[in-house]
């Protein structure tokens, strides 16, 4: 057996000011009640709440008090995430992993920001994949993310056992969340933590599912300080016998006989995927995807409309980029 203890951390965020104080508080009141917890994970956006106006450089305050209390409580501490004001200009919504010695080990920024709503912030492009010495390989990924399942694929394909998920999602579909919560741990055999926050924080239910697929808890719409003791080793076996001795999802992906087309950005196989419409906000009365076009004719009337880009150094001779 190989027990780690993660508590997560459901509390009401507010919007127009820091919530740190009130984060640090209920660390301190989560750790006197159970010492025992090894890691904490608070929801996304738990520190300064939604707002892009308060985005802060990476090297801040803030997370130099996060760090005392990671060494202080000898804890591993995801603090949630913030809006990060990079070096480039770009804000980015950006989340830390500190050790038990204060340091800061890895850095996140979300991969799949919640377009269009999410304006304004920038995508990650580099996975974050940190190990505990002696338990096992955990993976972050925030919010959004994970209805992309390619992003825990590449992360349960280096090995990860648990997804680390916070999220803000005050929304109805957080409903779809948890389901997908739910078949993230069975497709790729982890434990998920997928921890939402209150008030402009989300809608609270976080939950805790193992690789089965089980919820080990469902917070509701109250705070909720839960530390979950979870065994690595299940996630090991079940690796290597499968689903209640069933399905071995993981070793089928590695031993495929197909490498899908789709994701080679230069194949006619997402064709359709380019008849969908600009990715925008959807406004009053708005008829957009209610024509009920075979989908055959709508990729032949988009291939008809493209036109061919125009190489510049050709241009001149009036030949396009193809010649």
């Amino acid at each position: 057996m190989t027990p780690f203890a993660i508590a997560g951390v459901q509390m009401h965020v507010a919007a127009v000011h820091s919530n740190i104080a009130a984060m640090r508080h209920r660390l301190d009141i989560l750790m006197a009640r159970f010492p025992w917890t090894q890691m904490v994970l608070f929801s996304e956006l738990a520190q300064f709440g939604p707002l892009l106006k308060y985005a802060q450089p990476l090297d801040n305050e803030t997370i130099k008090q996060f760090q005392a209390d990671a060494l202080r409580y000898h804890i591993w501490l995801i603090p949630g995430s913030f809006y990060e004001t990079a070096a480039d200009g770009n804000i980015y919504n950006t989340s830390v992993v500190i050790n038990p010695h204060g340091e800061i080990i890895s850095t996140y920024r979300k991969m799949f920001p919640f377009r269009p709503y999410e304006a304004g912030v920038s995508a990650g492009t580099e996975f974050c994949i940190f190990d505990v010495p002696a338990v096992g390989r955990f993976g972050l990924s925030i919010c959004y993310d994970i209805w992309f399942p390619e992003t825990t694929r590449q992360l349960t394909s280096q090995g990860v056992e648990v997804l680390l998920h916070p999220v803000l999602t005050g929304t109805t579909d957080r409903d779809a969340e948890l389901a997908i919560a739910r078949a993230t741990a069975a497709q790729f055999q982890c434990y998920v933590f997928d921890i939402n926050g209150l008030g402009a924080g989300g809608v609270g239910r976080s939950c805790v599912v193992d690789p089965t697929s089980m919820v080990l808890h469902q917070s509701a719409g109250q705070e909720d300080l839960f530390p979950i003791e979870v065994d690595l080793d299940q996630v090991r076996r079940q690796r290597e016998t499968g689903l209640r001795g069933l399905g071995q999802v993981l070793k089928s992906f590695r031993d495929r006989s197909v490498d899908f087309p789709v994701y080679s950005r230069d194949t006619d196989d997402n064709d359709y995927l380019q008849t969908l419409g600009p990715l925008q906000i959807a406004r009053q009365a708005s008829a957009a995807g209610l024509a009920a076009t075979d989908p055959r004719q709508a990729i032949a009337e988009d291939r008809k409309t493209r036109k061919p880009a125009i190489d510049t150094a050709s241009a001149a001779h009036g030949k396009t980029a193809n010649g």
